[in-house]
C-alpha cells in the first residue's frame, strides 16, 4: 500500500503524552485478535447472509441454506467458524439442529456494520 503525502505528518514531532495515553487505553493484543478474526468472519459476504438471516429467528441450517442460496454442506462449514467465534449458538431438536445470534452484541455489530453501508 503506498502512503500519499497527504497521509503523513510534514514534521516528524511525537506527543508523548498523547502517544501514553492512547497505549495505556490499548486493550490486550489477545482481544484485538479475536476483534480481527470476528471481523474476517464477516468479510466472507455468505457468513454476512447467515448472520443477517438469523436476526430475528432462529433457524435450522436446511433454511440457511435455503436463504443464502449455497449447499447445507458449505453453510455447516461457515456454521462451525461462527460457533468458533462465539456468534452463532446451536439447539437441537430431535433431528433438527437450530442456530441463533449468540447475544444481542452480535445483533448490534451487524446492525451498526450495515447502517454503515448506507452512508456516502
Amino acid at each position: 500500500m503506498m502512503v500519499k503525502a497527504e497521509d503523513k505528518c510534514e514534521v516528524w514531532a511525537v506527543d508523548e503524552e498523547k502517544v501514553l495515553k492512547a497505549k495505556k487505553g490499548l486493550p490486550p493484543d489477545e482481544a484485538f485478535t479475536v476483534l480481527s478474526e470476528t471481523f474476517g468472519a464477516l468479510a466472507d459476504s455468505n457468513r454476512a447472509k447467515i448472520l443477517h438471516s438469523l436476526l430475528n429467528q432462529e433457524l435450522c441450517v436446511c433454511d440457511i441454506a435455503c436463504v443464502v442460496g449455497i449447499s447445507e454442506s458449505a453453510i455447516s462449514q461457515h456454521l462451525r467458524i461462527l460457533r468458533t467465534l462465539r456468534l452463532v449458538k446451536q439447539r437441537k431438536q430431535g433431528r433438527m439442529m437450530y442456530y441463533s445470534l449468540n447475544d444481542n452484541h452480535i445483533r448490534q455489530l451487524l446492525e451498526i456494520c450495515l447502517e454503515h453501508t448506507k452512508h456516502p
